[in-house]
């Protein structure tokens, strides 16, 4: 590994800029030294070094434990270009599924209260919540109803009574980016989203029942209203289709833009344009529509979690206390001022398969959380384990205030597929006490717990390197997939 990678320390490792002549800053990877195999094989480092040629990136290209190949920038990286120095926007920083996200929903209720009825509240979910490929919810919006959708996300969704103002104040930018401009998305991209919010989608996308089943945290614990034998529920969805649209026109338009402006890249999908061109601002007004569309999505699919819980237990959601703990996204660019050699700097920061971890004090983050900095919540696989972390100082000094979003795939979907031909996946979570439900055996398949990381020992990493402080793990009841 000597060639590829220096030793910052056991959980940082640099790949210096004479790795590839044209590097403009250092790449880091924040991993254990038996992680650095794995990702060399499937390529991702090559894909933090070919970030590093971003124009106006500062400190370094980054990347996250959760790391494997992606589309341009790796899933699990992050970068960060001064907007304001030739800094750049690439869609292939943010993804097809622009605001991927995770929403977790607390309760009032504990293990006890719940252990007969798994099954019943998670056939209800499934009923209750579209879920599958090209799924179509009970929402059918009017061309002035999208438009809305997409300039004000869960502020729309809210208003519309699907959600309290609180889910608000507990979700990231509190629930829209202020800049979206539907005159930016084409006409395709309305087709593909117009019937599909309040719907799951497929993938790796899941609805989730859990409890908490170990708190490392006892006072960020309570900070957060999280407690040992509590129920939760984890809400992983996007932008459907609508955001996957938005990133194919883009891609085209900035590949004609690099040509324009003359930027050379070793990727070409890293394709981009300068921050403060057309094309640069285009994107960014219509990225902001598909973030708000999935945070609409997600404030939507929380009103139907509440109500399929109604349903069995025949009270109120305010009654049973579900509640938002927060809702973070992981695939967007967002503006964000950072201290960059001492001063103050707007950077354009890329996360691709990563969250915001804002510390203690940050003037972005609820009242309720100043003190414990922001929840960082990270799903695993439906076979494990999930965790809730919360933001750090040092995340501010070395990420722009970020850390990992998941458990990171190991197997491809093809060859998930082929290692759990002939199983009986449903049966096998069975057995480990966990109901599931999904729309398609093939997504079974390619989501066995095989197929990820080990998401202990990703989140171990980041608490340990201090990215991210631990509070909390979660394993799954009753797992609904697309």
């Amino acid at each position: 590994m000597g060639k590829i990678f220096e030793k910052i320390d056991e959980y940082r490792w640099r790949i210096p800029k004479s790795y590839k002549s044209g590097m403009r800053v250092p790449g880091i990877i924040y991993a254990k030294e038996k992680m650095l195999s794995k990702i060399t094989e499937d390529g991702a480092h090559e894909q933090v070094a070919n970030a590093a040629f971003l124009p106006g990136i500062v400190k370094a290209s980054l990347a996250m434990p959760d790391i494997h190949y992606g589309y341009g920038l790796p899933i699990g990286g992050v970068v960060a270009t001064d907007v304001n120095k030739d800094g750049v926007i690439t869609p292939g920083g943010v993804g097809f599924d622009i605001n991927c996200g995770v929403r977790l929903l607390r309760t009032d209720l504990e293990y006890e209260d719940v252990r007969n009825l798994i099954e019943d509240l998670t056939e209800a979910i499934f009923h209750t919540v579209p879920s599958g490929v090209g799924s179509e919810g009970d929402i059918s919006l009017s061309k002035q109803d999208f438009t809305r959708a997409c300039r004000k996300g869960a502020v729309w969704a809210v208003e519309e009574g699907y959600g309290i103002e609180e889910d608000l104040e507990c979700t990231e930018s509190k629930g829209y980016i202020p800049w979206a401009d539907p005159d930016m998305v084409s006409k395709k991209a309305f087709e593909r989203g117009r019937d599909q919010l309040g719907t799951l989608g497929s993938g790796n996308h899941f609805l989730e029942i859990q409890v908490v089943d170990q708190i490392y945290n006892a006072k960020l614990a309570e900070g957060l209203g999280l407690f040992k034998g509590q129920i939760t529920i984890m809400i992983h969805t996007g932008s459907r289709g609508f955001g996957h649209q938005i990133c194919t026109d883009y891609l085209k338009v900035m590949e004609a833009a690099v040509k324009k402006y003359g930027i050379k890249l070793p990727d070409r999908q890293l394709a981009c344009a300068p921050y403060n061109s057309k094309e640069g601002q285009d994107y960014l007004a219509a990225m902001a529509c598909g973030a708000n569309y999935a945070w609409a999505n997600r404030q939507i699919i929380s009103y139907l979690v509440r109500r399929a819980f109604e349903k069995v237990f025949g009270k109120s959601f305010s009654s049973l206390g579900i509640y938002t703990v927060y809702d973070v996204a992981h695939n967007i660019v967002k503006l964000e001022n950072h201290k960059i050699n001492g001063k103050e700097v707007l950077l354009a920061v890329h996360r691709k398969g990563a969250t915001r971890a804002f510390p203690p004090g940050h003037p972005e983050l609820p009242e309720k959380y100043r003190r414990t900095g922001q929840p960082v919540i990270i799903p695993g696989d439906m076979g494990r384990a999930s965790f809730v972390l919360c933001g750090t100082e040092k995340a501010m000094e070395e990420t722009f205030g970020s850390t990992c979003h998941g458990a990171g795939r190991v197997l491809s979907r093809n060859q998930a597929k082929k290692l759990a031909k002939g199983k009986d996946i449903a049966s096998e979570m069975g057995k480990k006490g966990i109901v599931v439900r999904s729309s398609s055996k093939r997504t079974l398949y390619e989501e066995i717990p095989e197929a990820y990381k080990d998401v202990s020992e990703v989140v171990d990493v980041v608490h340990k390197a201090g990215i991210a402080k631990l509070v909390a793990r979660m394993r799954p009841l009753g797992v609904v997939k697309g």
